[in-house]
């Protein structure tokens, strides 16, 4: 029997077809050998507890994002916050929303073994993250234009785009990488936890408003180190995806911290904002 996950064959046991459904168990009437059933039973857990670990992500994804960005967008008629600066404003919280709920859909999709529906979607999947990279680019190039005067506002503007650049990475290589499930599947989840710098960065809590990019960063590499931590235990080993995607993450990170106030990145942030102005 087959088992797909995130649209692949995970494993395949050749079996007789009382074996149902790797959570459903064996019939109590099968006559298959003692021997067989104990080496069944551990796959059927550990694929449990893997679906159990990707639809927690699903979960987290959006209560993250609205506890970020429901004072400012979400809710912001009972905030009372400023009038959101332009239509590209609406069309980037449209299209993060979005990939938001699409990401869920897919996890939920391959939760119920609609393997093929997920697949299908996975064309939208691909759209979608052009999407977010382009309007995410946009959005934080005329965020930026609007303050220009402003140095910090082209200190910060390596923040943003330095999201957009790890996030269309991690997907593209999980887009690549989607016939080997394994890999395709942890990529998937690291670039979208790597998108929720800004959403913990507008939570209001005293250590992330004082802590700046710093607290943001540490909580987005947190949420991912904690996935990661999970898999390796279960898995009694660190898979190459998690190791790599999570580096590039932190890499990017440390990365954007030295450069923000270097002469170089201020002159190139200028010609960026340039080209919106």
């Amino acid at each position: 029997m087959e088992r797909a996950f995130f649209g692949q064959v995970v494993y395949k046991i050749d079996l007789p077809s009382v074996f149902v459904s790797d959570c459903q168990g064996w019939s109590a009437e099968s006559s298959l050998p003692a021997s067989t059933e104990m080496a069944a039973n551990p796959i059927v857990e550990r694929h449990v507890r893997e679906r159990r670990l990707y639809i927690g992500i699903a979960l987290f994804l959006p209560l993250i994002v609205l506890l970020g960005f429901s004072r400012t967008y979400y809710l912001k008629g009972l905030f009372h916050t400023p009038v959101l600066p332009s239509l590209l404003v609406h069309v980037h919280g449209l299209v993060m929303t979005s990939w938001v709920i699409l990401f869920g859909v897919q996890v939920g999709l391959i939760s119920a073994r609609r393997t093929k529906v997920h697949q299908r979607l996975g064309v939208w999947v691909a759209i979608l993250a052009g999407l977010v990279v382009v309007v995410g680019f946009a959005t934080a190039l005329t965020a930026a234009a609007r303050e220009a005067a402003n140095p910090e506002a082209l200190r910060f503007l390596i923040v943003p785009i330095g999201d957009v650049l790890v996030f269309s990475v991690l997907v593209g290589m999980a887009l690549y990488y989607r016939r080997r499930v394994q890999v395709h599947k942890r990529l998937m989840v690291v670039a979208a936890l790597s998108l929720l710098t800004p959403a913990f960065s507008r939570i209001p809590l005293e250590f992330i408003v004082k802590g700046g990019p710093l607290a943001s960063f540490a909580l987005t590499d947190l949420s991912i180190l904690a996935c990661v931590i999970y898999d390796t235990a279960k898995h009694r080993r660190l898979h190459s995806a998690f190791l790599w995607g999570t580096l590039l993450v932190v890499a990017s990170q440390a990365l954007r911290l030295m450069l923000a106030g270097t002469n170089i990145w201020l002159k190139f942030a200028g010609l960026l904002v340039r080209l919106v102005s």
